[in-house]
C-alpha cells in the first residue's frame, strides 16, 4: 500500500498541469476552428447588398446575399450550397480555398421607365476564391455565377445571366 501511494505521489509531482492552448494543434491546416460559423457582411457587384455565410462543415457552407442588381435593374436574393474542394495556399495568417456549388436566384426586375416590373427565378452555378484570415474573424471573397432563369413575364421565358461580385464578412 505504501509502495502504491509513493508511485502515485511521484507521478502526480512529475506531471504538469494541462492548459487549453496545449490541446490546440500547431500549424493546423485549413480554416481555424476558433473562428465562428456565421459570417455577415457586404457584397459589391451584381448584386450589391448584404451577404451571409453559414458553415455546415469545415468544407461546406450555405451562403446568401440580398441586394440591388444595378445592371439587371432589380432586387435580387440568392442562396448557394458551396463546397471548398481545393486549397490553393495555406499560410500562417490565411487560407486561400476555391469554392463552387449550386444555388438559386430570385429577382424582381423593376421595369423603370421602359416597362412593367416582373419576377424571375433561376438556378445558379457559382465559383469563387476565398481569402480566409486565420488571425482575424474576417474573410474576403470574389465570385462568378452563371444563371439560367425563367422570367414569368409573358413572352420572356428562359434566359441566361451572369453575376460577379466581391465582398467581406465578419464571423461571430
Amino acid at each position: 500500500m505504501r509502495f502504491a501511494f509513493a508511485v502515485l505521489a511521484v507521478l502526480a509531482a512529475a506531471s504538469s498541469p494541462a492548459r487549453a492552448e496545449d490541446d490546440a494543434p500547431v500549424g493546423e491546416k485549413g480554416r481555424p476552428a476558433e473562428k465562428g460559423t456565421l459570417g455577415v457582411g457586404i457584397i459589391v457587384g451584381e448584386p450589391t447588398g448584404i451577404c451571409a455565410k453559414i458553415y455546415l462543415a469545415k468544407d461546406r457552407a450555405l451562403q446568401l446575399a440580398a441586394g440591388s442588381a444595378f445592371i439587371s435593374n432589380g432586387l435580387q436574393l440568392h442562396a448557394d450550397y458551396v463546397f471548398h474542394p481545393w486549397i490553393l495556399q495555406d499560410r500562417d495568417s490565411f487560407v486561400l480555398p476555391v469554392y463552387l456549388g449550386p444555388g438559386v436566384r430570385f429577382i424582381d426586375y423593376s421595369g423603370g421607365s421602359q416597362g412593367d416590373s416582373h419576377f424571375a427565378t433561376g438556378l445558379r452555378g457559382v465559383i469563387g476564391l476565398l481569402f480566409d484570415f486565420k488571425n482575424a474573424p474576417l474573410d474576403a471573397f470574389l465570385e462568378l455565377a452563371g444563371i439560367v432563369e425563367y422570367d414569368f413575364k409573358s413572352g420572356n421565358g428562359v434566359g441566361a445571366a451572369l453575376n460577379f461580385g466581391g465582398g467581406v464578412r465578419y464571423y461571430f
